[in-house]
């Protein structure tokens, strides 16, 4: 594995006295790709917000890059900013363009001048086909232009790790590809991303490596030919065949 960006040791988080992660142990390397697969509940929402300080965890630590970003002396609002995050639903900010919801985080958080960080969306807007949606408001876009201008929201400031949760599944299977024809390409130019994915086809074709999560635990990891020719643990074949089932 190349340098580690991400490292979780011994993660654990419960919710009441529900326990949701159960000594998790994670490393993401520099440009790696790694997608997390498991059945609904099996933690893997919840693994993807304690990384990014969304939710605080009971006990572990978290390094970003050899921070420990789960001092509880940490900023968590600079923490979070070195991290892109795009969940399920789009979250784009509604009142806003999508040219001034790709750019806020580059004048609030970045201090970059306004004509300087408009030019940098519409560059990514002209990339991904929607420089002449900037002037509109999100309401004007499908399901698949509003995902696609949240996934280049979150890696306009150039995130040190890009967190997809299941960005795909609010949307209507027509409209999926174009999401994850963006994802595909931010991976082959190097973005650092882990992705939380039911999407198993799209697991075995972009991700370098991937982690199957079940009842709070990682059963099995590896690559995806190992993962999903030849999967070593009974729990994991259970899965893949419910799935394909």
């Amino acid at each position: 594995m190349s340098r580690i960006v991400l490292r979780g040791e011994n993660l654990w988080k419960s919710f009441d006295r529900r326990e949701v992660l159960r000594g998790i142990d994670i490393e993401l390397g520099s440009h790696e790709v790694v997608a997390l697969i498991g059945s609904s509940g099996s933690g893997k929402s919840t693994l993807l917000r304690c990384l990014n300080l969304l939710e605080p965890i009971d006990d572990g630590r978290i390094l970003l890059n050899d921070d420990d970003i789960s001092d509880p002396r940490v900023k968590v609002d600079a923490v979070r900013a070195r991290f892109g995050v795009v969940f399920q639903a789009y979250n784009l900010f509604p009142h806003l363009t999508v040219l001034q919801n790709i750019t806020i985080a580059l004048r609030t958080v970045h201090r970059l001048g306004r004509s300087d960080a408009d030019a940098e969306g519409m560059r990514l807007l002209e990339r991904i086909g929607l420089a002449d949606k900037a002037r509109v408001h999100p309401d004007r876009l499908s399901g698949g232009q509003q995902q696609r201008a949240a996934i280049v929201r979150a890696v306009a400031s150039k995130p040190e790790v890009l967190l997809l949760d299941e960005i795909t599944s609010a949307l209507d299977p027509e409209l999926v590809g174009e999401v994850l024809a963006l994802v595909r390409e931010l991976g082959n130019e190097g973005t650092t991303i882990l992705m939380a994915t039911h999407e198993m086809a799209f697991a075995r074709e972009v991700a370098d490596r991937v982690l199957f999560l079940d009842a709070g635990v990682i059963v099995e990891q590896g690559t995806p030919a190992q993962l999903f020719g030849a999967p070593k643990e009974a729990r994991t074949r259970d899965f893949l065949r419910r799935f394909a089932a």
